[in-house]
C-alpha cells in the first residue's frame, strides 16, 4: 500500500513506511558529508522495495560497482512511476540520464538544473550536478547552480562547501575562503568546506596554516569515505611537499594515511589509488626517485589490474605514468590502446572535449619512459593543464602536469622557454620553493647571474615556510 511522506527537504514521497524516509535521509547525510555507510540506501528498499525514490537512489549508487543491479533498481523506479511524486519523477529522470549508456552530459545538466529550480532545497542532486560539472570541465556552471539555490538554503549544512569549491575553481580564492568557513561555523566537520578551505590556503602558500588546519580537522575523518579521506590527507602531504617539509613528513601521510586506506575492506581501491599516485608524480619531478622508488613499484603492479583502468579518464593518465616509468610498457601501451578506442567511440563533440585528456595519457606515458622530447611535442609549445579538466581533476590535481611540463623542457634543453613560463608561474605563485628552484637551474644552463637571486629566494622560503 502507497501513502504519502516528506523527506529531510520537506518533498513528497509515495511510501507508507516511517523507516523507508528514515533511511532516505540517512542516505542525503552520507552524500553531503562524503560518508561511508551510502548503503543506508538498501535499507529504504528493505522497508520498502516498490519505492521509487529509494530504487532510483540504489540504481545510482550501483552504477560502477554492481551494473547488474542498475538496470532492476531502475525498472522496479520506472514501473511505479504512475504512483509516484513530481519531485520522485523529477529525480527519476536526472538519474537517469546520468547512468545512461550514451551519456550526453548537457541533456543530464538540463534536467537536473530543471529539477533544481522545482526541488532548490535538494542539495543531494545539486552535489550530483556539480559533479557532472566538474567532470565537464565547467566549474562556472557548478558555480552557476548553487548560486540559484543559496536562497532558499542561506543557514543550510553542506551549501556552503559547495559554494566554495566552486568560487575556488573559477579563480575566487578570497570568495571560496569566506564560504568555506560559514560553512565551518555551521559545521566544523564538513569535510568539503576543509577541504575548500586547504585548497585556498595551500594555493595562496600559507602551508603551515594549512597543515595545521587539516591535522586538527582530521580527527572528524574516520567516518569519510575512502575518497574523502585519503584526498584530504593527500592535500596535507602536498603542503607539506610544496612548502619543502622533510620527505618524511610527506612519505609518513603517504605511508600511513592513504596507501593503508587499502586495510580497510570496504575502500575504494580506485579512489585511494588516484590520490597514492598524484603524490608519488610530485615527489618524483622532485628528483627524490630512490626514496620511492620501492612505493612506486608496488604500487604500478596493483595497476596492472586491468579492473582499475577505464574507471577515471584521470586515474588512467597517472596510472600510464606509472606503468611506464616501473618498465611495464607492454601493459602501458595496452591501457593507451583501450583509451584510444574509448575516444573512438564517443559522439564528435564529447571526443573534441577529452581529445587534450588523450594526448594527456600519451604524453604522460613518453614522460615515464624518459622520453622527454616526443612527451613535450605531445603536450605542445603552449600547454597549460587546465585546458584538460575533463579528465575530472581540479586546478590542484593538475598542476602536476604543468610541473611535468616545465621539467620535460629542462631535460631537454629548453631553457629559454622554460624561464619564460617560470617567471611567469613565479610571478602568480611565488611562496613555492620547488619553481624558484626549477628557475634557478634554468638560469644556469644559460648562464644567466638571475640563478643566483633565484636560488637566495628558493633558499629563504625552504628555511622559513613551515618556521
Amino acid at each position: 500500500m502507497g501513502g504519502l511522506k516528506f523527506d529531510k527537504w520537506g518533498y513528497e514521497v509515495n511510501t507508507a513506511s516511517d523507516a523507508c524516509i528514515s533511511a532516505i535521509n540517512s542516505f542525503y547525510h552520507q552524500v553531503l558529508s562524503y560518508g561511508r555507510e551510502r548503503s543506508a540506501i538498501m535499507e529504504a528498499l528493505a522497508h520498502d522495495r516498490n519505492c521509487v525514490l529509494a530504487n532510483v537512489f540504489a540504481a545510482h549508487s550501483h552504477d560502477s560497482s554492481d551494473p547488474s543491479s542498475v538496470h532492476v533498481h531502475l525498472q522496479d523506479a520506472k514501473a511505479r512511476l504512475k504512483q509516484a511524486s513530481k519531485y520522485e519523477k523529477a529525480v527519476f529522470d536526472a538519474v537517469s540520464s546520468l547512468i545512461a549508456e550514451n551519456r550526453d552530459d548537457d541533456v543530464a545538466l538540463e534536467l537536473h538544473s530543471k529539477l533544481l529550480e522545482d526541488f532548490p532545497r535538494d542539495l543531494v542532486s545539486l552535489k550530483r550536478a556539480q559533479i557532472l560539472c566538474f567532470y565537464m570541465g565547467r566549474p562556472d556552471l557548478s558555480l552557476n547552480l548553487v548560486q540559484k539555490v543559496l536562497p532558499q538554503n542561506e543557514q543550510e549544512n553542506y551549501i556552503y562547501g559547495m559554494l566554495a569549491f566552486s568560487l575556488l575553481e573559477t579563480g575566487r580564492m578570497a570568495d571560496a575562503e569566506k564560504a568555506a568557513k560559514k560553512g565551518l561555523q555551521i559545521n566544523r566537520e564538513d569535510s568539503w568546506a576543509q577541504h575548500a578551505l586547504c585548497h585556498v590556503l595551500q594555493h595562496e602558500c600559507r602551508f603551515k596554516e594549512a597543515v595545521g588546519f587539516m591535522e586538527e580537522c582530521s580527527k572528524s575523518w574516520n567516518s569519510l569515505s575512502s575518497f574523502m579521506c585519503t584526498h584530504n590527507w593527500w592535500h596535507v602531504a602536498l603542503c607539506y611537499l610544496e612548502g619543502h617539509s622533510p620527505m618524511r613528513k610527506v612519505l609518513d601521510v603517504y605511508d600511513h594515511c592513504i596507501w593503508k586506506e587499502l586495510e580497510r575492506n570496504h575502500a575504494v581501491p580506485r579512489e585511494v589509488y588516484l590520490n597514492a599516485l598524484g603524490l608519488l608524480l610530485r615527489v618524483y619531478l622532485r628528483g627524490e626517485i630512490d626514496i620511492i622508488e620501492d612505493r612506486l613499484k608496488i604500487l604500478a603492479g596493483c595497476l596492472t589490474n586491468q579492473d582499475l583502468w577505464y574507471l577515471e579518464w584521470h586515474l588512467d593518465v597517472l596510472t600510464v605514468w606509472a606503468l611506464a616509468s616501473t618498465g611495464e610498457y607492454g601493459k602501458g601501451e595496452d591501457l593507451l590502446k583501450g583509451l584510444r578506442s574509448r575516444i573512438s567511440k564517443m559522439s564528435n563533440k564529447k571526443r573534441r572535449v577529452m581529445q587534450g585528456g588523450m594526448l594527456l595519457a600519451e604524453a604522460m606515458y613518453e614522460y615515464g619512459k624518459g622520453n622527454y622530447s616526443r612527451a613535450l611535442e605531445l603536450l605542445g609549445p603552449d600547454f597549460d593543464a587546465n585546458r584538460c579538466k575533463a579528465i575530472g581533476a581540479s586546478d590542484e590535481q593538475l598542476d602536476v602536469f604543468n610541473e611535468v611540463w616545465y621539467v620535460a623542457m629542462l631535460n631537454t634543453g629548453r631553457a629559454a622557454e622554460a624561464i619564460k613560463v617560470l617567471e611567469s608561474r613565479t610571478e602568480k605563485r611565488e611562496g613555492v620553493p620547488f619553481m624558484w628552484r626549477l628557475l634557478e637551474r634554468a638560469y644556469s644552463m644559460l648562464g644567466r647571474p638571475e640563478a643566483t637571486a633565484a636560488r637566495e629566494k628558493a633558499k629563504h622560503l625552504e628555511d622559513t615556510c613551515f618556521k
